[in-house]
């Protein structure tokens, strides 16, 4: 497993702090994730996508359906990454973005940390 990159976003006081991975394996996508849940104990969500050749996974973290993995996920599709995990870490800010605004703010994050690779 490698960091590739980093990449923090704040919007309406909510922060959302994507993290970029070269990953070989489910097992290391779940460690990397329960590392971030530790590091972020106090985050709201922490959606995430991943793709290893044909093995796929995403999840909004109780974020509203669909407005969080799903974005990450057809990032990774549309940019062709294998063996890539993308999470995004949330701290809720007190102000609701809305679904659209969610999303926005997801798809934004996960952007922008695959624009440039930290090697």
């Amino acid at each position: 497993m490698k960091l590739l990159n980093t990449f923090k976003y704040e919007i309406k006081k909510s922060k959302f702090i994507a993290y970029y991975y070269e990953i070989e394996s489910k097992e290391e996508a779940n460690t990397i994730l329960e590392t971030l849940k530790k590091e972020h104990k106090k985050a709201r969500h922490i959606p995430f996508a991943f793709k290893i050749e044909n093995q796929t996974k995403k999840s909004d973290d109780k974020e509203p359906s669909n407005t969080a993995g799903t974005p990450i996920y057809n990032l990774i599709e549309k940019n062709n990454l294998n063996n890539t995990l993308i999470a995004v870490v949330r701290y809720f800010g007190g102000i609701k973005l809305g679904a659209g605004g969610l999303t926005r703010a997801y798809l934004t994050a996960a952007k922008e940390v695959l624009k440039e690779r930290m090697d």
